[in-house]
């Protein structure tokens, strides 16, 4: 949990304070990538982490990530320029990807399937806390000691998780015969950056159409058919394609790419809200964010609980689904005079949906691949989580900045004379010192976009439902004969 809780926070925690790290670095131009790059290299790395750990064990390949995360936090935290904190961030992300997904891999390999469900739920607290908490905490550090200890904070944190997978986890080291797929790895990492860098670029510096855009569009899709093809040949493929004809991998893993983009788009988009149209302070919309937290507190263990009693799931992407989709709903209905207790209920029931499916589809993903493919199984959610967060997130900023350009359009003459409209309209500090009349109508802009961009999740929810009306149900713990023979013959202590 401890090494989850480091992966997690990262993913948010650097959001708020970006304007006083350009502000003592410089690189104004080079901002996005200090978020970008974390992104690419946790997701494109995801797969190879669970692969490796297949192969060499999981504890090591575990201690390989932190001592990875570690290092880039170092680098990050003593960063003197933009390039080195990038480097950092880019570090810190090839540690996250191994984070995220060997930690659940763990639990797989050390808690018998029934189990599960009730000890996933504390995963999916954990993960889902962190990411509500980034903000809050970013905040705080970037007010009190400094931005740099968003970074010099996850140092004890990971000596502790080193201290105590060295101590206390025991596991069996498997002794196979194996071979690494290097082309393999090499073709989906070329292939994730050719797309990520593509939604992060194309609704900012270059246009969505733009050729340099579409160049690195299709790239990402050619290679992508390289690596379909390649992985159907290898002897030990990173991702093996048989886990796609599994009936319920399949519908899992577009069900967590769906998930990946409603979550990721709410809790981005939330404290914007927060920030511009309440006038809250960077600590203080993080602090707003808690009902979340709350939320998924309830459900991911409540869910986790009666998953280990029943050993069964079904019922629980479902109402993860229908849940978030309410929720959604409930916040396109935000205005600028909306009470706070109001916004906290929405937030709440936000929460409250995602917490019944952050980790449940883990529990249902290791349930129903052999034992061999724990470990790239597990990773396989992750990563297609994170590639689901990573399209939410720039296809909720076009649909954010073309709405906010149309809304601002129909309100002219609301600006005193010589102010830039656009770059007001993103600064929050400047939208909060506007006069009341200007003030109001630049609010009312920013919350019809918000509300429009709450409504475009909609439709993905609609799909992620029905994916997981379409996902079977293996009753929890019967797999324990059919996994004896995936078991070694040669097992040490």
């Amino acid at each position: 949990m401890a090494g989850m809780f480091l992966a997690a926070l990262d993913q948010s925690i650097v959001g708020v304070a970006l304007p006083r790290i350009v502000s003592e670095l410089g690189g104004l131009n080079h901002l996005s990538w200090v978020v970008t790059v974390y992104l690419l290299t946790t997701t494109a790395s995801t797969p190879l982490w669970g692969k490796i750990s297949d192969l060499y064990g999981r504890r090591p390949t575990f201690q390989a990530a932190i001592v990875t995360f570690v290092a880039g936090s170092t680098i990050a935290a003593l960063a003197d320029s933009m390039g080195v904190l990038i480097a950092g961030r880019a570090v810190q992300g090839l540690g996250g990807g191994g984070l995220m997904a060997l930690a659940l891999a763990i639990v797989g390999d050390v808690i018998p399937p029934r189990e599960r469900g009730r000890y996933q739920g504390y995963f999916g607290v954990v993960f889902g806390s962190a990411s509500v908490a980034g903000p809050l905490l970013g905040g705080w550090f970037t007010d009190g000691p400094g931005w740099r200890w968003i970074f010099w904070i996850n140092l004890p944190i990971g000596v502790a998780a080193l201290v105590v997978t060295s101590l206390a986890l025991k596991m069996p080291k498997v002794r196979r015969d194996h071979t690494i797929d290097y082309l393999g790895a090499a073709l989906v990492v070329a292939s994730v950056s050719c797309i990520l860098l593509y939604t992060a670029w194309a609704g900012g510096e270059y246009g969505w159409s733009d050729p340099y855009s579409l160049g690195l569009l299709i790239g990402g899709v050619l290679i992508a058919a390289v690596f379909i093809w390649w992985e159907s040949r290898a002897a030990e493929p990173i991702m093996p394609l048989r886990l796609f004809r599994n009936r319920v991998f399949t519908p899992a893993v577009l069900f967590t790419v769906i998930m990946g983009v409603a979550m990721f788009g709410g809790l981005i988009y939330m404290p914007i809200y927060m920030q511009v149209v309440q006038g809250m302070s960077p600590t203080e919309s993080g602090l707003a964010l808690l009902p979340a937290m709350v939320g998924i507190f309830t459900s991911s263990i409540g869910s986790g609980q009666l998953m280990t009693r029943t050993g069964r799931y079904k019922a629980y992407p479902i109402l993860g689904a229908s849940i978030t989709a309410v929720s959604m709903l409930l916040l396109s209905t935000l205005g600028t005079d909306t009470p706070y207790w109001q916004v906290a209920l929405y937030v709440f029931v936000f929460g409250f949906g995602l917490g019944f499916t952050l980790q449940v589809l883990v529990t249902i993903v290791q349930n129903s691949v052999a034992r061999s493919d724990m470990g790239v199984g597990t990773s396989s959610v992750a990563f297609f989580r994170s590639m689901g967060g990573a399209f939410g997130t720039a296809i909720f900023g076009a649909v954010l900045n073309a709405r906010l350009s149309h809304y601002l359009r129909d309100a002219p003459g609301q600006l005193p004379t010589g102010v830039d409209e656009a770059n007001v309209a993103n600064n929050v500090q400047a939208i909060q010192e506007l006069p009341d009349g200007p003030r109001e109508a630049m609010t009312t802009a920013w919350v019809q976009a918000l509300n429009d961009v709450f409504l475009t999740a909609l439709p993905f929810l609609a799909v992620a439902f029905i994916a997981a009306l379409l996902i079977p149900e293996i009753p929890l713990g019967t797999r324990k004969a059919e996994t004896a023979a995936d078991e070694p013959t040669t097992v040490t202590r």
